[in-house]
């Protein structure tokens, strides 16, 4: 037996999480752009573009705008100046009781922003086409940013395709064909021949039983067809030839079709049929995509994405079940930041992985990150992108109405008075992001 080269691995993994972590702040940072770069060409005054909560890292001001990095690198904001029209221009007096006060604090807030001589700068004061524009500017930069990792990854990288020639799975021990898939060996089990006979992860099989292969497919006929036992089989490692002497065993194993789906008996359980077995699997080789297959990968993951948000709730529940140890933890499970960071990690230090295969495995959970921004931004409450949408479309439609009716020009949408909301959904996203770090903890998910 070799032993693992543990210090390796780690760095692995932690290099794959600064890559997430990189790539992460870079999204965040290009969604911010989104909202900017739209509110300035409209004129509204921006104060101030951050990555990051908490306490200021570093920043610098550059015009009227102050440019800055934060020490929690959760989120980012640019301060749109006048984002709630002030008391008087909806008519508004002074509230009681708690709600009351956070909505006249947020009215006096955005008023204080504003300077003398630039109120016709303010984000309130926008036509309800360019507040929208200006608050989808957001999730859009991250679907564009979606957008391009999958054409990146199936374009120019590739996605899996068919088994090659080359080691990806070494196996460790003889389990029977009806045992749980999450079964671990134990010193009992008996080693796989693949292991016995040296197979590493990363071995390219040249021949076996001195017939030279060319495919996994020609693998697979000779292990069937090679009689007994103590067969030469010659690999690539490292740019060398090693020969191995490999001993296949005769077990039972479930039964294929030709699509590679399990043929079932009668009663619903697996045919099995007596097999030759050496306990290792291939690599997949990477067949790249026609550009036109990008947009319909990534409306389908909005789609999935979608479905998710909408049905978030009960997959939380599944969560805590699983947490409290009620249930399995189901690999489609939603994670939080360190679900995701331990993905990074995985992929960063899998066996078997070659480096195309790394770098696009790490862009598509971007990409996958970036969807899951564009679709929960989306979302019509605030202090969400798709609440100021939602407010700015009610302003718009009241407009509209008023227009046809031939009424007066209506107030501006208060848009404040949503405040005990917006405070109430960050308090909620909260609290589930501290419930999803419990549980990939207690009850992780892995790939």
């Amino acid at each position: 037996m070799m032993e693992q080269d543990t210090g390796g691995d780690e760095m692995a993994y932690v290099v794959g999480l600064l890559v997430l972590l990189v790539g992460l702040l870079a999204s965040i940072a290009l969604h911010e752009v989104g909202h900017m770069v739209p509110a300035k060409r409209f004129g509204v005054r921006v104060s101030q573009y951050m990555v990051g909560f908490g306490p200021t890292l570093w920043s610098r001001t550059k015009g009227e705008t102050e440019y800055g990095l934060k020490a929690i690198p959760l989120g980012g904001y640019v301060r749109l100046v006048g984002m709630y029209p002030p008391a008087d221009a909806v008519g508004a007096t002074p509230g009681r009781g708690r709600f009351a006060g956070l909505v006249d604090a947020a009215r006096e807030a955005s008023a204080e922003e504003i300077r003398p001589g630039e109120e016709h700068r303010a984000f309130y004061r926008l036509s309800t086409p360019k507040k929208v524009v200006v608050m989808l500017g957001g999730p859009m930069m991250n679907l564009l940013i979606a957008i391009v990792l999958v054409g990146i990854v199936f374009v120019g990288i590739g996605t899996s395709g068919a088994p090659t020639t080359t080691v990806g799975v070494v196996g460790t021990c003889l389990l029977p064909a009806d045992a749980p898939a999450d079964q671990e060996c134990t010193a009992s089990d008996p080693q796989v021949p693949a292991v016995l006979a040296g197979l590493q992860v990363g071995d390219t099989i040249l021949s076996w039983g001195g017939v030279p292969i060319e495919s996994w497919a020609e693998i697979q006929a000779a292990i069937a067809a090679t009689p007994g036992t103590d067969i030469p089989v010659v690999v690539e490692r490292d740019g060398a030839e090693v020969v191995l002497t490999v001993s296949p065993v005769t077990v039972d194993r479930p039964v294929r079709d030709e699509d590679g789906a399990v043929v079932l008996n009668a009663d619903g359980s697996a045919q099995l049929a007596p097999q030759r077995y050496v306990g290792f699997s291939p690599t997949s080789g990477l067949e790249r995509q026609p550009v036109g297959s990008v947009l319909p990968a990534v409306g389908d993951a909005v789609w999935q994405t979608g479905a998710i948000v909408v049905t978030l709730p009960a997959r939380l529940v599944d969560v805590v079940q699983a947490t409290l140890g009620q249930e399995e933890r189901d690999t489609s499970s939603v994670v939080g930041v360190v679900g995701v960071g331990r993905f990074a990690g995985e992929i960063a230090e899998a066996p078997g992985l070659g480096l195309g295969e790394r770098v696009g495995s790490m862009l598509g959970l971007l990409a996958s990150l970036n969807i899951a921004l564009f679709v929960f931004n989306l979302i019509p409450l605030l202090p969400l992108d798709g609440g100021h949408v939602a407010g700015a479309l009610w302003e718009g439609a009241k407009r509209q109405v008023a227009r046809w009716r031939g009424l007066a020009r209506p107030a501006p949408a208060d848009v404040a008075r949503m405040m005990p909301v917006a405070y109430g959904v960050f308090l909620l996203l909260a609290v589930v992001g501290l419930v999803l770090i419990y549980a990939d903890i207690a009850a992780p998910v892995t790939l």
